[in-house]
């Protein structure tokens, strides 16, 4: 059964789930123990209100033990309690994000991303608007992780002269594709559902593409859990990027 106010819900959870993180980062624990916090912090405090404004809803959480009962659920929240832990733990770091999506009956029908450190959420309560169109004649700007840019990106970026921009989390690639900041997120090594589906969700909703590298639909609520690749950018852009992706394949 879907509810209006779903939407709502993803971003308000999500906004409060930063807010608890911001405080915990206050407090100036070390690293590793600030980390720890923010991780069972953010994942009891989204459990708990899922749990009370949704409580016939399953939940796939980064964070909790996967309850097999999700893969005959109609409804199934896949929430990232803390993405980005690493970047969360650094000083001045805001590439760190809340993820609360919606998966409803074979696709995602709400989602939320909440980036605290910057004061801001994007979310398919108030849909972001469409990027602008990348400038003409300029390189594209290609999104990718900060610490381990897989070779295959860097061979993509050289096949159409693009430009690498390195951030922290998923979450934070995907919004800097939502807003602009860059042209695409391309991503081969791999990661899981709840990295994705609600940066997916809020793409979606901003009128951008999202797909597997070979251009096919992305699937989540699946028994294993694991997404092995992903790709965001505006639609125009799309099948140059697939091109340029299967030409790097079948090179490999």
């Amino acid at each position: 059964m879907a509810f209006p106010d779903d939407d709502r819900i993803a971003r308000d959870l999500a906004v409060a789930a930063g807010e608890l993180l911001l405080k915990l980062r206050v407090a100036g624990s070390p690293a590793d123990e600030l980390r720890r916090a923010g991780d069972l912090g953010s994942q009891e405090y989204l459990d708990r209100e899922l749990s009370r404004l949704r409580p016939g809803d399953c939940v796939l959480s980064e964070e909790a033990i996967d309850n097999p009962a999700r893969l005959a659920a109609g409804r199934v929240w896949i929430i990232d309690p803390l993405d980005g832990t690493r970047e969360f733990g650094e000083e001045g770091r805001v590439d760190w994000a809340v993820h609360v999506g919606l998966w409803e009956r074979g696709d995602l029908t709400a989602g939320a991303v909440a980036l605290p450190a910057q004061d801001a959420v994007l979310s398919t309560f108030e849909p972001p608007p469409s990027p602008p169109p990348a400038t003409p004649g300029a390189p594209l700007r290609l999104v990718v992780s900060r610490s381990r840019p897989p070779e295959f990106v860097q061979r993509l970026a050289g096949e159409i002269g693009a430009e690498l921009v390195p951030l922290g989390s998923a979450g934070a690639k995907a919004a800097a594709v939502i807003t602009g900041q860059v042209d695409a997120y391309v991503h081969s090594g791999g990661q899981y559902e709840w990295d994705s589906a609600a940066p997916v969700a809020v793409a979606r909703a901003a009128g951008l593409h999202t797909s597997r590298i070979d251009g096919s639909n992305l699937s989540y609520n699946s028994e294993q859990p694991w997404m092995p690749d992903i790709l965001i950018c505006p639609g125009p852009l799309a099948g140059l990027l697939l091109e340029a992706i299967s030409a790097v394949q079948q090179r490999q």
